[in-house]
């Protein structure tokens, strides 16, 4: 094929929709929806590790700061990428993961939080180590596996949603408030009527324009308080180790290590459906540049006080809604995003949103989320084999640690088993990742693949 002439010019081909810049005006809107979106989520984890580990307030405030800039830096990573080492390069928003927070509540009751980032750091080098070795695995992530992920992930994330919508303590009296919930539908109502009306790029903003909708009907509501944009610093960059030179307990580092495995797995079904969405297959090259980028910040996590990250799953959902496919508009959410940590009043003039509102979005982005695994489902044969089996195991057995949770959203169905299974099993695409991965190999590649009854089909 020949570049298209036109006057005796050549004209450049048109830049494929990953790569494509839209205005700034645009960019920036469209940047500061996903950057809105993975918020809670993403200071969800210093609030909980800094309250179980009973930080004073200035100290938590430290860590949200720094979990937005790291986050912001690795997205901006994941979005432009640098040679041929880090970023996927594709529109992947990067937030603090959950899977660390029981790991580093554990490490710092016994070690001290010196020992927490110091096994952090060692986990993020082990990252890296991997990275390349664990993305030659994709192989094994056909649709059959990484479709039954999407699901159970998107499936998975509505819990956390309805914490956000109802309450997280189910003991107290205002939880499940009827007004809460109403804001919440309302928030919802108002996404399907604009994805239904509005067209172009207005259609495009529509979940920031619901959230802003919401935003405004909670203020007579009484749910929005803006005394801590009042209250926050104009300047909020922590110092490098803030709790002192990190330490490296053997039993901390293997925790964490654990941990950064149980991400990668996480990463890589979101990664893989960024890919499929955005018409920019990943390969194993591009995975391991994707992964690495989580190692890398839990080194950088590591010596800021922050936390590891990886890509959030909302999203996902988002890109899939909006068909907004540039990763140019990601990474001017993660412009945003370090802005936020540098600049703490922008940051709270964002956790002014009342979390109904939030969870509402959210929600909606979570259930496209398992969508885009209906979707994979659909290029997978049914018939003569047992993939719905599979699909119907991995499913019943990767959820069951999402629906028995604590005040927190942490799994407590494997409470009483040793610690690192805690860390393994206590996140449902981990469990499901292993079950699916496990019974495709079992079924479909080892032996036998199709039983003779089975040729058929009904």
């Amino acid at each position: 094929m020949f570049p298209h002439v036109t006057g005796g010019y050549m004209s450049r081909p048109e830049p494929h929709p990953v790569d494509a810049r839209p205005p700034l005006p645009k960019l920036t809107l469209l940047g500061l929806q996903h950057m809105t979106i993975m918020y809670a989520g993403s200071v969800a984890v210093p609030l909980v590790v800094g309250s179980a580990l009973k930080l004073d307030a200035a100290t938590i405030a430290l860590l949200v700061n720094a979990d937005l800039l790291v986050a912001g830096i690795a997205t901006l990573i994941q979005a432009i990428g640098i040679g041929r080492i880090f970023g996927i390069r594709l529109p992947v928003v990067a937030g603090a993961t959950f899977t660390v927070v029981n790991p580093m509540i554990m490490i710092a009751s016994q070690y001290g939080m010196q020992a927490v980032y110091g096994a952090m750091i060692a986990s993020g080098v082990f990252g890296l180590l991997i990275a390349k070795p664990f993305a030659k695995m994709i192989r094994f992530f056909p649709p059959l596996v990484s479709g039954t992920l999407l699901m159970v992930i998107g499936i998975s994330l509505i819990g956390p949603g309805v914490g956000l919508i109802a309450g997280h303590d189910t003991g107290s009296p205002d939880y499940a408030k009827p007004a809460n919930i109403a804001l919440a539908f309302g928030v919802i109502a108002v996404i399907v009527l604009f994805t239904r009306v509005l067209r172009g790029f207005a259609s495009q903003i529509g979940p920031l324009l619901a959230l802003l909708i919401g935003l405004a009907a909670a203020v007579p509501m009484g749910l929005v308080s803006f005394k801590g944009i009042a209250d926050a610093d104009w300047f909020g960059l922590a110092s490098p180790f803030h709790f002192g030179p990190p330490t490296f307990p053997i039993a901390a580092v293997l925790s964490m290590c654990v941990v950064m495995l149980v991400t990668y797995t996480e990463s890589t079904a979101d990664l893989v459906a960024v890919g499929e969405i955005t018409g920019r297959p990943a390969t194993d090259s591009d995975l391991a540049r994707g992964l690495a980028t989580d190692g890398l910040s839990a080194i950088l996590g590591g010596a800021m006080n922050s936390f590891p990250d990886t890509a959030f799953a909302q999203n996902v959902g988002l890109v899939q809604m909006t068909g907004v496919r540039s990763r140019w508009v990601v990474a001017m959410a993660g412009g945003l995003l370090v802005l936020m940590g540098l600049v703490p009043k922008v940051g709270a003039f964002v956790a002014a949103v009342p979390e109904p509102v939030i969870g509402a979005v959210a929600v909606v982005m979570f259930a496209m989320v398992a969508a885009v695994g209906v979707q994979n489902l659909k290029k997978v044969e049914f018939s003569g084999n047992h993939n719905t089996f599979i699909v119907a195991v991995s499913i019943g057995v990767g959820l069951l640690p999402a629906f028995a949770t604590n005040r927190f959203g942490n799994s407590i169905f494997f409470q009483h088993f040793p610690a690192w299974l805690q860390t393994v099993c206590g996140s449902p695409i981990t469990v499901a990742a292993i079950v699916a991965f496990t019974l495709n190999l079992l079924f479909n590649h080892l032996g036998k693949r199709r039983e003779p009854d089975l040729l058929q089909a009904p």
